[in-house]
């Protein structure tokens, strides 16, 4: 009896960067890609919560893993990230802009200094990363950039103007970025999450979680895994001939 030879994980021989990866849905996506054979490299703003993350996600899969501090609003950290991790794999094959933060407050209510800073992590620190990645990647041919951007940059939200116009904006910088990477055969994409078990969502009371779950037609919030498998559907070899998309992720909440 021939034993059959073990399948390929989806991943193999690939090196992905993910921002924001050491909690929430940036750690799930950093996980996934590292249990279908990626390296991976955790950025993080702390560098001790990116290692820790990083020791975990290697421990349970086996995949190779490095932990980096990463600010994405600041150019020179997006592209020490990029040399960090061609130093420690070689190349990147994979960008994930997941890197986020939320100010809310109605407008009215909402000081500049919070726009602006949403704005420049949420959707000036994506571009920096796409611009410090790219310029490998459109000279191996090869790339895949995903941004991680949100429904409430499809739909928008009262009080958060700051956020829904980051996410908004993430959008038109993918379809952007996807017809100017095109011809170097690097496909740029976004994932736009609905309203996601984590963290921040946990801190709702449950008569708030009740309520958003009767908004949305399948009646429950998402998990992070759902959201790492669109996203590891985008990195893999079954997208290969899909680029300027939004892949919803929101339980029908938005369509």
């Amino acid at each position: 009896m021939t034993q059959s030879a073990p399948l390929q994980k989806r991943l193999e021989g690939k090196t992905a960067l993910i921002t924001g990866s050491a909690r929430g849905i940036g750690l799930e996506i950093a996980a996934a890609f590292a249990a279908e054979g990626a390296s991976v490299a955790v950025a993080d703003l702390s560098l001790q919560d990116s290692a820790a993350a990083a020791a975990d996600i290697a421990l349970k899969t086996g995949a190779k893993t490095i932990a980096l501090a990463l600010d994405v609003s600041k150019e020179a950290d997006c592209e020490k990230a990029v040399e960090e991790t061609v130093k420690a794999f070689g190349k990147v094959d994979i960008l994930v802009n997941n890197a986020g933060i939320t100010k809310d407050n109605l407008v009215l209510r909402m000081k500049e200094a919070d726009f602006d800073a949403v704005i420049s992590v949420n959707l000036k620190g994506a571009f920096l990363m796409a611009k410090a990645a790219a310029r490998l990647m459109l000279k191996a041919r090869a790339g895949r950039i995903i941004n991680i951007s949100s429904v409430v940059g499809q739909a928008g939200q009262a009080g958060q103007a700051n956020y829904s116009a980051s996410k908004a904006g993430l959008i038109g910088l993918t379809k952007s970025l996807a017809r100017e990477f095109a011809p170097r055969q690097v496909l740029v994409n976004a994932v736009a999450p609905g309203f996601i078990r984590t963290r921040m969502t946990e801190g709702l009371k449950d008569e708030a979680r009740a309520k958003i779950s009767e908004l949305i037609p399948l009646g429950r919030m998402g998990e992070p895994g759902d959201v790492a498998k669109a996203a590891l559907f985008l990195a893999g070899g079954d997208s290969a001939y899909i680029t300027g998309q939004v892949l919803s992720v929101n339980g029908g909440l938005y369509m």
